[in-house]
C-alpha cells in the first residue's frame, strides 16, 4: 500500500487532515502544554493503540523534563459501547501519586471510555488530570470530560491514518483521511 496515495483497500475517499496540517497542530499544541506545565512534576499518559503516533510526536514537541507511559484497554462485547466501562488490559507502570498527569487520546467520540480511563487513574491519588485529544467529536460527547487540549474538531466521519485504523490496519499513515463505513 503507497502511503503516497490514499489507500484505496481501506475505501479512502479523501484527506481530511494533511501531515504538515497534523505536524503544525501538535507543535503548537506542544507549546502549550510546555506553558501550562512548566515548573511541574508532569507525566504524560499514551491511551494505546490509537494514540501511540500522536503521543511519540506530542511528547518530542514538549520541552519539559517528562515522564511517559501508556494504558491499554479493550472493550466488553455488549457494555463498552453503552457504559464506557472497559477491560485494562496494561496499566501504568509510574506512580502518579502527588503528579501533574496528562492523558493522551486519538479520539474522544462518546467520552464514556475515557471517562472511564481517568477515573481509574484518578483512584491513583494523582495531583490533577488533564485530556488532550488529537480529535474531539463535540456533537457526540455524552459525559462531561477535562478536554484542555484538542487538536481538531470531528464530525461522524470514519476516518484512518496517524493512529486511526480499520482494522487495525492504516495506523500509519501520516495523515488522516475519511474512509467509507462498509468495505
Amino acid at each position: 500500500m503507497d502511503k503516497g496515495n490514499l489507500p484505496q483497500a481501506l475505501g479512502a475517499s479523501k484527506v481530511i487532515y494533511s501531515k504538515e496540517q497534523i505536524d503544525q497542530r501538535v507543535k503548537e499544541l506542544g507549546e502549550q502544554i510546555t506553558r501550562d506545565f512548566e515548573g511541574k512534576d508532569l507525566v504524560v499518559i499514551g491511551v494505546i493503540k490509537g494514540a501511540l503516533y500522536f503521543l511519540s510526536d506530542l511528547t518530542r514537541a514538549i520541552d519539559l523534563p517528562i515522564k511517559v507511559d501508556m494504558i491499554g484497554f479493550t472493550n466488553i462485547p455488549d457494555t463498552t459501547s453503552l457504559t464506557g466501562i472497559v477491560k485494562i488490559i496494561k496499566d501504568i507502570d509510574i506512580d502518579i501519586t502527588d503528579k501533574h498527569v496528562l492523558v493522551v487520546e486519538d479520539v474522544i467520540r462518546t467520552g464514556l471510555t475515557t471517562a472511564y480511563i481517568i477515573q481509574n487513574l484518578e483512584a491513583k491519588r494523582p495531583k490533577d488530570v488533564t485530556l488532550c485529544s488529537l480529535l474531539v467529536n463535540p456533537d457526540r460527547i455524552l459525559m462531561t470530560i477535562p478536554v484542555k487540549y484538542t487538536g481538531f474538531e470531528i464530525n461522524d466521519q470514519w476516518l484512518v491514518g496517524y493512529g486511526l485504523d480499520r482494522d487495525d490496519i492504516g495506523r500509519n499513515l501520516p495523515y488522516i483521511a475519511q474512509i467509507k463505513k462498509d468495505k
